[in-house]
């Protein structure tokens, strides 16, 4: 009982200036009423006739005389001429002189491009004996793989393998250590993921 008494009154102090306020009418102030103002009247009207003279009437502009177009008269067939003169018979082009050729020079043997050398020449012995290692390590892993026995993705996988390996051998003799340990270090970590397979 003392809870919904307690709702209640609850409800009640809540809602209750929210429906006093809605009974109530919102009316317009309104100021009190003023005797109308007297408005004054017009002046007088006093409006002069123009006089002006109507101007006269321009003729229109006469017209072009048309004249009839010129009928051509119809073309006469030509009799043939007995002198009719022969066009001028073409010459045939003179033949122009073959172009000299110059003998083939004989071909040097082309340069290998030097290569950078980014490393002490005391160093590259190692590095080199290094790839050749790595390089080792991947053919060796690359033999104990069964090509047959391989899916799509893993005969690409070998073949890039081998691409890398031959790629690495040749960036070694042109002495590009660096690229070659690059490639032969991808190539053994190709080869080891399709030996563990």
């Amino acid at each position: 009982m003392r809870a919904t008494r307690f709702v209640f009154l609850f409800v009640l102090f809540v809602f209750g200036p929210f429906a006093a306020s809605g009974c109530s009418r919102a009316t317009a102030k309104t100021s009190p009423d003023n005797p109308p103002l007297d408005t004054p009247t017009p002046p007088p009207r006093d409006v002069e006739p123009i006089d002006t003279e109507t101007p006269a009437p321009v003729p229109l502009p006469q017209e072009p005389a048309r004249t009839a177009p010129r009928m051509r008269p119809a073309p006469t067939p030509q009799q043939p001429r007995e002198n009719r003169a022969e066009p001028p018979k073409a010459e045939p082009p003179k033949a122009e002189p073959p172009p000299v050729v110059e003998p083939p020079k004989p071909e040097e043997a082309p340069r290998p491009p030097t290569t950078l050398q980014t490393m002490p020449t005391t160093a590259e012995g190692e590095v080199e004996r290094s790839i050749h290692a790595t390089l080792q390590r991947a053919n060796a892993d690359l033999n104990r793989v069964d090509y047959r026995t391989l899916n799509a993705d893993a005969r690409n996988q070998y073949d890039t393998a081998k691409s890398i390996i031959r790629q690495a051998n040749e960036a070694t003799r042109a002495k590009n250590l660096l690229f070659a340990k690059n490639l032969a270090d991808k190539a053994a970590a190709l080869a080891a993921q399709l030996a563990g397979r």
